[in-house]
């Protein structure tokens, strides 16, 4: 007589009509169920084997969704979101000089990044993104509102070579940025980053000496590098190099380096990537809009460059939603490329999770469904009139999905977004506060 398994306990098993884990690329699992305990990813199997496996505290069942995992948001500025549609339709410079920085340097305080923060979180858990890398001022009060709203986030440490409401000196931004990494050890979903802003605002020393820190302390280095043609000129004229050429001669080529935008390459340069490891932030929608040039991303996945996703801030895109821009990432690069097959849907796919979490130095935490990984889990529901009828989910997902189908978010197997619902954030009270911000900044 054969005996009966006793099913184990387990908090959470979802059964859904699609899983597509991410890792291995392209796989797309069908009636599968994925059990979580503990916050971890303990299963991913046929769902009448979990059936008889587990025992669970809550069981879902998905019946028209893909389960797949959190998008990772490799750049963002959060807070900005206060300043969405502020100045738009002008070119970066103008844009950043004669508009951004005079709003930031009347506007911005603990405040203001706690209140821009929380409309951006929001935003962020209902556009199914479960991570996000930030850099801006006051990034102890990002890390606060991270942690209350239970996302994931790897908190830029940002340094200026000017004065700032947040700092007066890079002395005094690197030691405040040094104690916030202390202090953020025992949080498990909160993650550092050094965020120097880019290398015509913070000197050769100072990058080199941020660079030193990165090696000891072993984090990673997001910086804007390249992004528009004027910008690499006036760096050329004044230094006699290009930027990237200047980091490096510092020694800020490494698998520590995000770079963000890079939308001026050559080829002596993609190869340079490749051979030092360098990570790649690719925003489209904000480089289209401010009209930075392209970043050529089939050329840099074809090189071996681990390429990721951002939305960029919310002032220059105007959105934090990641499936529109894995579709404008997916079109542009095409479109570039000259090619209808560079950058297929699963490769793009990647681009905006496992890619992520390489560059933020968390693939072992995040970033695909795996044995052992946390459960940062999405419900994207593609039963809906806009993706019927589903003849590959995963392409669905890249080209046709809107991020109002996430139905539900689990971050670390807590669910933070139920059935569109935000179970951690006050929806009425944050609209409330980004209102009051409007009428104060537009008088």
């Amino acid at each position: 007589m054969t005996e009966s398994r006793i099913p184990q306990t387990i908090a959470t098993l979802i059964n859904a009509r699609w899983i597509i884990p991410v890792e291995p690329e392209g796989q797309v699992l069908e009636h599968h169920a994925l059990a979580i305990d503990g916050g971890r990813i303990v299963a991913l199997l046929p769902q009448a084997e979990a059936a008889a496996r587990y025992q669970a505290e809550t069981c879902l069942t998905l019946n028209r969704h893909v389960l797949m995992p959190g998008l990772i948001n490799a750049h963002t500025h959060a807070s900005m979101t206060l300043l969405r549609g502020l100045a738009d339709d002008l070119p970066l410079m103008s844009w950043l000089q004669d508009h951004i920085w005079p709003a930031e340097a009347r506007w911005v305080d603990s405040d203001f990044v706690r209140d821009g923060t929380q409309l951006a979180v929001a935003e962020l858990l209902r556009g199914g993104t479960t991570c996000f890398n930030d850099m801006y001022f006051f990034p102890e009060v990002t890390a606060e509102v991270a942690r209350e709203a239970g996302i994931r986030a790897c908190v830029g440490l940002t340094a200026l070579d000017f004065p700032t409401a947040y700092a007066g000196s890079l002395d005094e931004y690197l030691s405040k940025g040094l104690a916030l990494h202390e202090a953020l050890q025992a949080e498990p979903l909160l993650h550092t980053a050094f965020a120097p802003h880019a290398t015509y605002t913070v000197s050769a020393p100072a990058l080199e000496r941020i660079g030193r820190l990165a090696v000891e302390l072993n984090l990673p280095v997001h910086i804007h590098v390249h992004e528009t043609a004027a910008e690499v000129a006036e760096f050329q004229s004044r230094h006699g190099c290009r930027p990237l050429q200047r980091l490096d001669e510092i020694g800020l080529l490494s698998p520590r380096l995000l770079a963000v935008h890079m939308t001026q390459l050559e080829s002596a340069e993609i190869e340079r990537l490749t051979t030092t490891g360098v990570h790649v932030a690719h925003c489209p929608e904000s480089n289209l809009k401010l009209a930075s040039g392209f970043c050529p991303v089939a050329r840099l996945d074809a090189a071996g460059v681990n390429v990721a996703i951002g939305t960029d801030g919310a002032a220059s895109n105007n959105d934090l939603d990641l499936f529109g821009e894995l579709r404008t990432a997916a079109l542009l690069g095409k479109g570039i490329a000259g090619d209808a097959s560079a950058l297929p849907a699963a490769r793009t796919l990647r681009m905006a999770t496992l890619n992520g979490a390489r560059a933020l130095g968390l693939a072992a935490k995040t970033g695909s469904l795996e044995l052992g990984k946390s459960a940062d889990v999405i419900a994207v529901d593609l039963g809906e009139l806009e993706t019927e009828p589903v003849y590959h989910p995963l392409s669905q997902l890249v080209y046709a999905v809107s991020r109002r189908q996430v139905s539900d978010v689990w971050v670390a197997g807590r669910r933070v977004l139920t059935e569109r619902r935000l179970t951690t954030l006050d929806s009425d009270e944050i609209i409330r506060k980004a209102r009051n911000w409007r009428t104060r900044i537009a008088a």
